[in-house]
């Protein structure tokens, strides 16, 4: 596939490629124009992309394309690691599919069953699944997974990385693997990932590693500000104030953190929200309702609440805790600058966290600008030093939006 691959020169069929272009999908991005084909073709594809690439519609659209419609039966099977993500995903499908007969449901935890049983007694060709709540309807005989052809895993490491391991090997195990097309989709590869690869995929499968530089962390503007502890709320007031019409997720540590952060956010007179772990289904769906529409420009989410969020609209976020790995860090700002639109991402790093930001800077090599300089904000001793400015830690230019947007909120 050339850069000027269009999505016209897939075989996914008209009813397909009207609901593509009623929705201005019309160049691919690169995880999209290698592993469409290759899926099509019938392989087994392992794919490595961060989110916020398409990759989504890269698999579902050659999926949907291979479904036979009036088999009101579950040839698709769709694992993914959370409900948000579970939910995202089957409205993506859901928009594709929509000139079709091909019906899609959602399982997962915090969802009556007898909702799910419904979807499923009235024959969907797709299922989007959590492994835990799709092991308890293969143990109550509620779903049978028989007439599975294709199988998809989708942030395969996250799933790994929440313990779903032994889950996800007991559903393959119930899906024969000359009969099925497995696609495994991971921003990572783990050498657990590569093992469950190699076990459960095809020898002759497909790999597709797309380099940092290919994913659309290109399109987003990121720097750090350092600052201590006490003065961290304050300067994310002042981001907020800022932009105060954007959309922002602010990342917490943990989930008391999130819920006391978002209190303080209130406080100061925005319309915020926290989503982690421990709130019920029902107020994650209002929270994330609320956010979708617009009703809360804040939210403020723990990493694995996060995980799955698709709201084009957010075009900013903010790493009020600094992440402990630097692939978090890549899932966190992957949150924004969806689907090839722009974005920013601002980390307030306090001197105790530095070294850990630090090797953040050192392993994505990319330019992450620091703003002590540009706001004129001096950068706090740590350790008896300041810290040096190094090869590749970002341009001197200065944050140009960022102080104008400052002086416009010293206005109001």
């Amino acid at each position: 596939m050339t850069d000027n691959t269009t999505f016209k020169e897939f075989a996914l069929g008209p009813k397909i490629q009207k609901a593509l272009e009623e929705n201005n999908f019309d160049t691919p991005f690169p995880i999209q124009a290698a592993a469409i084909p290759l899926i099509l073709e019938g392989k087994d594809v392992v794919g490595q992309a961060h989110t916020g690439t398409g990759k989504t519609a890269a698999y579902s659209l050659p999926v949907l394309a291979k479904i036979q419609p009036e088999f009101r039966a579950v040839q698709a099977l769709i694992l993914v690691p959370t409900r948000e993500l579970a939910v995202q995903v089957t409205a993506e499908i859901s928009k594709f599919a929509r000139h079709t007969q091909i019906k899609t449901t959602a399982i997962y935890g915090g969802q009556g069953y007898g909702i799910q049983m419904d979807s499923l007694r009235r024959g969907v060709q797709i299922v989007v699944a959590t492994p835990g709540r799709l092991i308890d309807h293969l143990k109550r005989g509620t779903i049978k997974l028989g007439t599975v052809k294709y199988l998809v895993l989708d942030e395969s490491d996250r799933m790994l990385d929440m313990g779903f391991i032994e889950d996800i090997e007991f559903i393959l195990s119930k899906i024969d693997k000359r009969d099925r097309q497995t696609l495994l989709f991971s921003a990572t590869m783990p050498a657990e990932i590569l093992r469950l690869a190699k076990k459960y995929m095809k020898a002759d499968m497909k790999e597709i590693r797309l380099n940092k530089e290919e994913v659309t962390i290109d399109s987003i503007d990121q720097s750090y500000l350092i600052v201590p502890e006490d003065q961290k709320f304050n300067q994310l007031v002042a981001i907020i104030k800022s932009n105060p019409e954007k959309q922002v997720i602010i990342f917490a540590a943990t989930k008391r953190r999130a819920d006391k952060l978002a209190a303080n956010i209130k406080g100061s007179g925005f319309k915020a929200n926290a989503i982690h772990g421990d709130l019920s289904q029902n107020q994650r769906d209002n929270v994330m309702q609320r956010f979708r529409k617009g009703s809360d420009k804040i939210l403020v989410a723990t990493d694995i609440a996060a995980r799955g969020i698709d709201v084009p609209t957010v075009e900013q976020i903010v790493n009020y805790d600094v992440p402990n790995e630097t692939e978090t860090y890549f899932h966190r700002i992957g949150r924004t600058a969806r689907a090839g639109a722009k974005g920013r991402a601002v980390s307030l790093v306090t001197p105790d966290r530095f070294s850990e930001f630090e090797r953040i800077l050192r392993q994505t090599k990319l330019p992450i600008q620091r703003l002590n300089e540009s706001m004129g904000i001096a950068i706090p001793v740590m350790h008896g030093q300041r810290p040096n400015r190094r090869p590749g830690f970002g341009n001197r230019n200065k944050s140009q939006s960022w102080r104008r947007g400052r002086r416009e909120s010293g206005r109001r």
